[in-house]
């Protein structure tokens, strides 16, 4: 009688970098296998799995950081159809412990996709939201650079020589900046003039093209928006700013996303457990993604001004004691319920 034995099921664990990517495999009892580096690049990735698969069948891999270092190797699991794990940084504790280095922290997550203490499902960054993502990332930065851009060139216009402070007293800082970017300094004139009138010129042309590329940019979001998510957009409250920064929350994969509860938590906005004792209580998350808490925040705001059944709650609340920051807490809570329905899926 031939006994044949069934393959092993292996889990990996990947610690992430920039120029190497440092991986651990696990049989299906926690024993470790092996550990081995591969460098970043797409070679690597396939050698990386081709190491893991030959210790038997890969059932899931941990990855550190798979917004950022662990894209590549995310995307080359999941064309294999591995499942990927979004592990967290390791345990503090388990560091002080154990100490710092890369194959520990590689072990440590396939330990963690073993367990199951780390289960949630990485994005997958291929589809419409990986695209949002971007250019809202640009779209931030230049909101950024335009407000202190806007924010230097006030400063000349105030410090300025009399003659050039008069022109510009009394304007807006929008109109501040037209009026900058058309100076036209004299180099034959007065030497500080000539240079607050070319650094002023400098700083308005600046503003100027910030605000041709935050054009482009809103243009070029506001057709992936309505392509991606018209439901989300059809939502009252949710505009094309706030609709990407929940999008970018979720995912192209929001199906991760195993509950409206779990979604709420992602958002900052489901209260944790704080009791101790006799003393039952909930504390305010200040976890999760801000940035999706911020546009939360923004529909409160909108829908506190504009809707007429959140005034009705407010007045309702407010009537029963309930302070500002409170009713903003709860209803940023009913918000993101609202808003885990429209989440494009498929």
């Amino acid at each position: 009688m031939t006994i044949v034995e069934a393959p092993r099921a292996v889990t990996g664990g990947v610690d992430t970098h920039l120029d190497l990517n440092v991986a651990a495999a696990l049989d299906d009892i926690g024993g470790l296998l092996g550990v081995e580096e591969f460098p970043t690049d797409a070679g690597g990735d396939r050698r990386l799995l081709a190491w893991l698969q030959s210790f038997g069948i890969v059932m899931r891999v941990g990855v550190e950081g798979t917004g950022s270092y662990g894209v590549g190797v995310a995307r080359a699991l999941r064309a294999a159809d591995i499942a990927v794990v979004e592990v967290d940084r390791p345990n503090r504790m388990v560091r002080r412990r154990q100490g710092k280095s890369d194959p520990l922290d590689a072990i440590e997550a396939a330990r963690a996709a073993l367990s199951g203490r780390a289960s949630g499902k990485a994005k997958t960054r291929d589809g419409n939201v990986e695209a949002i993502r971007a250019l809202t990332v640009a779209q931030r930065s230049g909101r950024t650079t335009r407000t202190t851009t806007l924010n230097q060139l006030r400063h000349p216009g105030f410090c300025a020589p009399e003659p050039l402070r008069q022109r510009f007293q009394g304007l807006s800082a929008a109109a501040m900046a037209l009026e900058a970017a058309a100076l036209r300094p004299r180099a034959e004139g007065d030497a500080v003039i000539f240079a607050t009138k070319t650094a002023m010129r400098t700083l308005g042309r600046r503003v100027a093209v910030l605000d041709q590329e935050k054009a482009d940019l809103d243009e070029l979001l506001g057709e992936l928006m309505a392509k991606t998510a018209p439901e989300l957009l059809a939502l009252h409250g949710v505009g094309v700013i706030t609709g990407a920064a929940l999008l970018v929350a979720a995912g192209d994969n929001p199906e991760r996303l195993r509950s409206e509860a779990a979604w709420a938590h992602l958002c900052g906005v489901a209260p944790l457990e704080a009791s101790s004792g006799k003393i039952v209580r909930r504390r305010l998350n200040r976890g999760g993604d801000r940035q999706a808490n911020a546009a939360l925040w923004r529909i409160a705001m909108v829908r506190m001004r504009s809707d007429p059944r959140t005034r009705t709650y407010v007045a309702r609340r407010v009537e029963e004691g309930r302070s500002k920051p409170e009713i903003i807490r709860v209803l940023k809570r009913y918000i993101a319920r609202e808003v885990y329905r429209h989440l494009p899926r498929g």
